[in-house]
């Protein structure tokens, strides 16, 4: 049975930075994309950053450029988030996915899901 769990998430002043963690289980993930998604309250679910399946190659959302770093241990089977100069706008729910293409930024390409932690950034 596959399974994802994020990790990491909480309550940080603007400006605080958080290390979120993604720890996959019941298959490796080795040749797949891995991505960060965000959902705040009343909006969609977005997709934050990716990496490839070799973590060469990167992709983020325009507002979080140069604050997060997207990362992966494939020998640990885990995928990270590093947020820094964290803003009341991050506020969401980060959820962490798996897609079944190498390379991939399009939500509907991720059939695996976390369930999700919270990420709160009081200002």
């Amino acid at each position: 049975q596959v399974q994802l769990v994020e990790s990491g998430g909480g309550l940080v002043q603007a400006g605080g930075s958080l290390r979120l963690s993604c720890a996959t289980s019941g298959r490796t993930f080795s040749s797949n994309a891995m991505g960060w998604f965000r959902q705040a309250p009343g909006k969609e679910r977005v997709i934050v950053a990716a990496i490839d399946w070799s973590g060469a190659r990167t992709y983020y959302l325009e507002s979080v450029k140069g604050r997060f770093t997207i990362s992966r241990d494939n020998a640990k089977n885990t995928v990270y988030l590093q947020m820094n100069s964290l803003k009341s706008e991050d506020t969401a729910v980060y959820y962490c996915a798996v897609s079944t293409s190498r390379w991939a930024v399009t939500r509907t390409t991720y059939d695996y899901w976390g369930r999700g932690t919270q990420v709160t950034v009081s200002s």
